[in-house]
């Protein structure tokens, strides 16, 4: 499994640059992110490659962060990959809380990093499908 930083910010200008900013200035590389936003606030999701250090950095300068563990799987790069994959949590009655895609170095696989209700159910059901579930030492050192 992953550790996924997640940051609660105001929809203020200059909120997600501070946070840009912090991790920068602590030698902490962003290795994936994504953002939701409403018209009040957002949650900013991230993968970097120091998640304990990058969650103590934020704490220490007034930035609500928390960790949460997310499944980081291959899919096929090809039409309906992620279908084929989506179907067997389906099947299994496994709900998908979000996911979005992570960039890797050229490869023929997409990397998909996906937070689901139960992890644990979801990695077997994963596995029993031989589906390649990537492991964080991979995704921190991109």
């Amino acid at each position: 499994m992953i550790k996924q930083i997640s940051v609660f910010l105001e929809n203020k200008s200059g909120r997600l640059v501070r946070v840009a900013q912090v991790l920068g200035e602590a030698k902490i590389n962003i290795r994936g992110l994504s953002i939701a936003d409403t018209s009040d606030f957002g949650i900013l999701r991230l993968i970097v490659d120091k998640p304990d250090q990058a969650i103590d950095e934020l704490k220490n300068k007034g930035i609500m962060a928390t960790v949460t563990e997310v499944i980081a799987m291959e899919v096929p790069d090809t039409p309906g990959g992620l279908a084929k994959v989506l179907n067997y949590l389906q099947e299994a009655g496994i709900n998908i809380e979000y996911l979005y895609s992570f960039i890797e170095k050229p490869t023929t696989n997409a990397i998909i990093m996906m937070r689901v209700e139960r992890i644990e159910d979801a990695l077997e059901v994963l596995k029993k499908h031989n589906v390649p579930i990537v492991d964080g030492e991979r995704i921190y050192s991109f």
